[in-house]
């Protein structure tokens, strides 16, 4: 399980996209699609939508092994989705930071990719998509949750200048934690 973690306009949709079409060719690197409580639209993420009371009964009925609630919204990666991970795969998932504890506790291995950058930057990324407005722009860098990660193995990627710069870090660390989990898969085994 590889978790990517970072504030709005880090990077982390364009990276883990960019990765996808890197990785597309080796089936054991999946890229689980999102559950969101928001309508799709063109310039953002592409996820599955729900409204917010079938995602609440999809939550109480067990189907998410991860969901969190962020700036209004809620968000889910279905259980179904992950299936692959007891079989080898690697699943590479845009999570909140505030779900790593639940990563760790039902997942044997799992990499945290926080990406960073400059708030300044982070500001003119996040006022270019044009979805807020200024103070909802402000209201999302002081939105800051602790990274905290206790037997994760956590990298540090840093985004501030082309993606081709961050890419390769990023994709380094994804096959990384594809060797260590299949090493682990093959002790279980």
């Amino acid at each position: 399980m590889v978790l990517v973690v970072g504030p709005s306009g880090s990077g982390k949709d364009t990276l883990i996209g960019l990765a996808r079409d890197q990785l597309k060719a080796d089936a054991h690197f999946v890229f689980p699609r999102r559950v969101i409580t928001r309508i799709a639209q063109i310039d953002a993420e592409d996820h599955d939508t729900m409204d917010l009371a079938d995602f609440e009964r999809a939550e109480a009925a067990g189907q998410f092994a991860l969901s969190w609630g962020a700036h209004g919204l809620r968000y889910g990666i279905r259980k179904s989705c992950l299936a692959g991970i007891a079989r080898g795969e690697t699943a590479i998932v845009n999570v909140s930071r505030a779900v790593i504890s639940m990563a760790e506790a039902g997942f044997d291995q799992v990499t945290v990719l926080s990406i960073v950058c400059d708030p300044a930057l982070l500001a003119r990324r996040i006022a270019g998509r044009g979805r807020e407005t200024a103070d909802e722009i402000e209201a999302r860098l002081r939105r800051e949750v602790p990274l905290s990660v206790s037997n994760a193995k956590l990298v540090e990627i840093r985004n501030e200048t082309t993606m081709q710069d961050a890419l390769e870090p990023f994709l380094a660390a994804i096959r990384e934690s594809a060797v260590l989990s299949e090493a682990g898969h093959s002790q279980r085994a």
